[in-house]
């Protein structure tokens, strides 16, 4: 199976540079119009398509970002991994802002998005135990070491609505009883999202404040997130440069490529054809293909 590398770009990350024959294209999806165009191209033999998560000029805010027509677009132009990059608040002294986090796991406390492309007439449950790929971590991790930047292999993200930072007390909460490690507003829903589209995820969480908890850098300060987000951008481009080299054609070992293999519950005659239709891309292997009977 060749491998086709598609980057979500957050906060600071519109475009990647070094692509070959790189183009933006329109892309329809069959659940609205994503956040842009989508740039592809070619870079060091693997084809890779990129789309900037807020649009170019951030005009998206992260309740609005049109998460499911991104991920539709995403796997109708042949994705097979998905690197979600975005900006994030750290909880832990020792991630401090300029680090990456390799995110393993999610708590989510969005309330204002669609979270699924299932729905009446076509009822689907996924796992998301464990919401990440592990072998897409491993080369993120690999890739952005190699780029030069201070990598942490797993961290907890909690996922809150925005676009407000939290107050003191959320963070602490978040922090000291819930044992996150990272904050942001963009993961969640797109890592479901990407399961259900049989998508392999890896999310890699640039840190850019230490929220509001700690005591000796006070409340987040959006200039300050800015400055850092310019000098991440640039190592996230060398990390995206890495990736090629790393990935090969081999199936996933986690399954991520066959989430939905016991996933559909609606009996086949209940189906229903409007659902059908829309999910023609992100669920035809199993709803038209050779496992229909799921």
């Amino acid at each position: 199976m060749d491998r086709v590398i598609g980057i979500i770009g957050g906060s600071g990350l519109y475009q990647i540079d070094g692509l070959a024959r790189a183009e933006w294209v329109s892309q329809d999806s069959s659940f609205g119009a994503p956040s842009d165009q989508l740039l592809i191209g070619m870079l060091g033999g693997t084809r890779m398509v990129f789309l900037p998560r807020h649009g170019r000029g951030h005009v998206h805010t992260p309740s609005d970002v049109p998460y499911r027509a991104n991920i539709d677009a995403l796997k109708r132009q042949g994705v097979t991994d998905v690197i979600s990059v975005s900006a994030c608040g750290s909880f832990r002294d020792d991630m401090a802002p300029g680090d990456f986090v390799i995110v393993d796991q999610f708590i989510d406390r969005t309330f204002a998005r669609e979270k699924s492309f299932f729905g009446p007439g076509l009822v689907a449950h996924v796992s998301v135990a464990h919401p990440t790929c592990a072998r897409l971590g491993t080369a993120c991790a690999t890739a952005a070491r190699a780029a030069g930047v201070t990598v942490h292999d797993a961290g907890t993200y909690l996922a809150m609505e925005g676009p407000q930072f939290s107050t003191l007390a959320e963070s602490r909460l978040y922090r000291d009883v819930w044992g996150c490690d990272v904050i942001g507003m963009t993961n969640m829903p797109e890592a479901k999202l990407a399961r259900e589209a049989e998508l392999c995820y890896a999310s890699v969480a640039m840190i850019t404040d230490y929220d509001s908890w700690h005591p000796d850098h006070g409340a987040v300060d959006i200039t300050q997130i800015i400055a850092t987000l310019t000098g991440n951008a640039g190592k996230a481009k060398g990390l995206v440069g890495g990736l090629p080299a790393l990935l090969d054609a081999a199936p996933c070992p986690q399954g991520c490529h066959r989430a939905l293999d016991h996933a559909i519950l609606t009996a086949p005659a209940n189906r229903d054809p409007t659902m059908l239709s829309k999910l023609d891309a992100i669920a035809g292997r199993v709803l038209h293909g050779p496992h229909h009977e799921h």
